[in-house]
């Protein structure tokens, strides 16, 4: 019987998109707490790591009733005939939502290391916030930036608790990898999990040995 390589494709597929998301919702994320200087940003900072300290049957959850049903969001997409639970954009977003403070992080600490002086001196030249941002900031914050990239899609790969909360495990729709390896230990299938575990293994340590490889060789460089 041919191995069935759907949990490979929807894994891929699922930690592509988070991945694109969190790159762009991290990095505005922290750009905009880092000049926050408002009440409660104790409060937001901690609403924003919580995903990364908070049980991911726990994110599920929240995630579920806000998607679900009777879920502000699922009431609203119901008027489109379109429902998240039990749908691989489901398991999307809860890989998207428990890698998020992953990105945010490294995202922030890149920026925070950054000599405001260098920022004072272009804004006194005339550039803009915005080019300060593009030709400045994000330029001297690429290691730390592609290191939070690579950690977020590390971590969207093996998403779990969240994805079973809200996309379930549908064989050939929903099922990721980790949901694969899970259900073959429970039905006695070693091979099974040790070939997906394998898979998983190689897949996340390549892409944070190739941004290692990439980091020595710029600052050799």
């Amino acid at each position: 019987m041919p191995l069935d390589l759907t949990p490979l494709w929807i894994s891929l597929k699922t930690s592509l998109l988070a991945t694109i998301i969190t790159f762009f919702v991290g990095i505005a994320a922290a750009y905009w707490m880092l000049g926050y200087r408002g009440k409660g940003k104790a409060l937001i900072e901690g609403i924003f790591v919580s995903p990364l300290i908070l049980p991911p049957t726990v994110v599920g959850f929240l995630l579920l009733m806000f998607f679900g049903k009777y879920g502000f969001a699922g009431q609203f997409l119901d008027k489109f005939n379109f429902s998240i639970v039990f749908n691989w954009y489901g398991a999307a977003i809860a890989a998207t939502v428990v890698s998020f403070p992953l990105m945010y992080r490294t995202a922030l600490g890149a920026f925070e290391q950054i000599d405001q002086n260098l920022l004072l001196v272009a804004k006194t030249l005339g550039a803009s916030q915005w080019r300060v941002f593009w030709r400045i900031m994000l330029p001297l914050s690429v290691p730390g930036v592609l290191a939070g990239t690579t950690l977020a899609f590390a971590r969207a790969l093996g998403e779990f608790g969240a994805t079973l909360m809200l996309a379930g495990n549908i064989p050939g729709q929903t099922q990721t990898m980790p949901l694969a390896i899970y259900f073959a230990v429970e039905a006695g299938d070693n091979n099974e999990a040790w070939l997906w575990s394998l898979v998983i293994m190689a897949t996340s340590l390549s892409g944070i040995v190739a941004v290692n490889i990439w980091q020595e060789a710029r600052g050799e460089r």
